[in-house]
């Protein structure tokens, strides 16, 4: 059985200058960048020198859930445009 976990919400308002962009480099760890005008979260692997299969299919899965995240969004700003 699967125990409840604390759960944290962020809400980072993305009017202004916002962005994600990926950093990678050549002898540590690649660093994803999310850039909320005066606030920055950045997402990084438990070792700054060493990847793990399990680094690899937590990248995985955070891209295959942004896509599906970017997606639920475009579909409600879309359903959102159409309301008058």
């Amino acid at each position: 059985m699967k125990r409840p976990r604390p759960v944290s919400v962020i809400t980072l308002k993305s009017s202004g200058p916002s962005s994600a962009k990926s950093h990678p480099y050549p002898r540590r760890t690649p660093v994803l960048a999310l850039d909320f005008d005066a606030i920055s979260v950045l997402v990084t692997t438990s070792h700054s020198t060493q990847v793990t299969p399990a680094d690899v299919t937590f990248a995985r899965e955070l891209a295959k859930e942004a896509a599906a995240f970017a997606v639920a969004v475009e579909r409600m700003f879309r359903s959102a445009a159409k309301q008058p």
